[in-house]
């Protein structure tokens, strides 16, 4: 089932608006500032993970399994559908970058890095910098938002993607200092397989050698990040060219997307073959 639930949720992202409706955080944003603003649970931090991320992962594994042995699972798809597009990343990376490539192409620096700032909160202070950065926000939302989130639901299921994600909001939301470090600890142990799993995809669909040579001696460390990661093995997978002005700019961010895509059909065709296997 797991095969159809991804090729459903791909095609309700493509041809509907749901995905955006459903990917509202209001509520859970509402909770996590009320236990932000709970003097109890300030210096409790790890408390507050399980009551916004592991209570409703848990609900969530009941409502399962209430459901999966009733018309031999099938009344559980339209749950795995709906927990699956939500845990899926927000916004679209490459619409995003919409102005920012076009003040890019026409040589206009200073109006790139403006759209970079205001759509997407990059700041640096030279063109190459913001151009690497870019091209780093590119594959990590690519990462983020969708083959970690497939990785693990195809791994442990859609308890694991909305873990996944109410990690990531946390991480990225949470005010506390001592909330959103743990929240980051935690989600950097759920990054460290799925991303080296996607850098092996990147050398099997992209240029092996130039991965495999600079990767290689760091690829077990538990200390490097994941965005680190992606963002030294994104280029050299995609070979790309080391001129940055103008169309050559465009054309680094072009052969990356390229990358990310052919990633996306390698990735489809293996769980096609495993699914035919099972």
């Amino acid at each position: 089932m797991s095969f159809l639930v991804i090729l459903l949720v791909l095609l309700v992202d493509k041809f509907s608006d749901w995905r955006p409706r459903l990917q509202n955080d209001g509520p859970w944003l509402t909770r996590l500032r009320q236990a932000e603003t709970s003097p109890s649970l300030q210096r409790a931090p790890w408390l507050v993970l399980l009551l916004l991320v592991l209570l409703p992962v848990a609900l969530l594994g009941l409502l399962l399994a209430a459901l999966e042995p009733l018309a031999y699972g099938w009344l559980s798809l339209p749950l795995h559908l709906l927990v699956l597009l939500y845990s899926l990343g927000r916004g679209h990376a490459k619409s995003e970058l919409g102005t920012f490539r076009d003040a890019w192409r026409r040589g206009d620096q200073e109006a790139a890095a403006l759209a970079a700032e205001r759509d997407i909160g990059l700041q640096e202070q030279d063109p190459p910098s913001l151009l690497q950065a870019v091209q780093t926000r590119l594959l990590w939302k690519s990462y983020e938002g969708f083959f970690a989130v497939i990785f693990w639901y195809l791994l442990l299921g859609p308890m694991a993607a909305l873990a996944y994600r109410l990690l990531a909001l946390c991480a990225e939301h949470a005010e506390l200092e001592g909330l959103r470090e743990r929240a980051e600890q935690l989600r950097h142990a759920f990054d460290w397989l799925p991303v080296r799993v996607l850098l092996g995809s990147f050398a099997l669909v992209g240029n092996f050698v130039a991965v495999n040579r600079a990767l290689l001696h760091e690829l077990l460390s538990w200390d490097v990040s994941a965005r680190r990661l992606l963002a030294d093995a994104g280029p050299l997978a995609a070979d790309l060219s080391p001129q940055i002005d103008g169309e050559a700019g465009i054309a680094r961010l072009d052969g990356i997307a390229a990358l990310l895509v052919r990633t996306r059909v390698f990735w489809y065709a293996v769980i096609a073959v495993l699914t035919l296997l099972a």
